[in-house]
């Protein structure tokens, strides 16, 4: 079982590699995310900022290939996932998306307190686009609990701002 600080930091490695391979844009973050079984640590999805189709978000990217995976709609990802995953993301998941997509604070909600237990994060999310995130209160609020995984916040930063303009 994913327990230890070093076993949190190893995921969020991983993550961070896949931050690496989104697109640097002036207009999104860079960012990286697994969701994982803690009970056997089985990674049961991996995802990126742009690698889906569209706008794509990395939380939102694991999210979708869970669903195809499953065979499944994504609102019905509830009804075929186990209980009691984990989600690793390298910045903290938005609560406010300007492109009108659904923000990811509201995917894992719509998951539920059964589904995803834990996010842990490796940055708050950056004010620069949408102001204070108040996101990690509404996932508190609903019973998920919101860590930081402390120590790689300057790497994940230079990663996720690669690409925006200097201000």
């Amino acid at each position: 079982m994913a327990s230890s600080v070093e076993d949190h930091v190893a995921y969020m490695r991983q993550a961070l590699e896949l931050a690496r391979k989104s697109p640097p844009k002036p207009t999104n973050y860079r960012v990286g995310a697994l969701v994982v079984d803690p009970e056997t640590n089985v990674i049961l999805a991996t995802g990126y900022t742009l690698e889906c189709e569209g706008n794509t978000h990395a939380e939102q990217s694991c999210f979708i290939k869970l669903a195809e995976e499953h065979k499944v709609s994504e609102e019905l990802l509830p009804t075929v996932m186990s209980q009691g995953l984990v989600l690793y993301t390298t910045v903290e998941p938005c609560y406010k998306r300007l492109s009108g997509n659904l923000p990811c604070v509201e995917r894992v909600l719509r998951l539920g307190k059964d589904i995803i237990k834990t996010v842990y994060v490796g940055v708050k999310e950056p004010e620069k686009f949408v102001g204070a995130n108040t996101g990690r209160k509404q996932l508190q609020d609903a019973g998920i609990e919101v860590v930081l995984v402390a120590g790689m916040e300057k790497e994940i930063l230079e990663v996720a701002t690669a690409g925006h303009n200097a201000d």
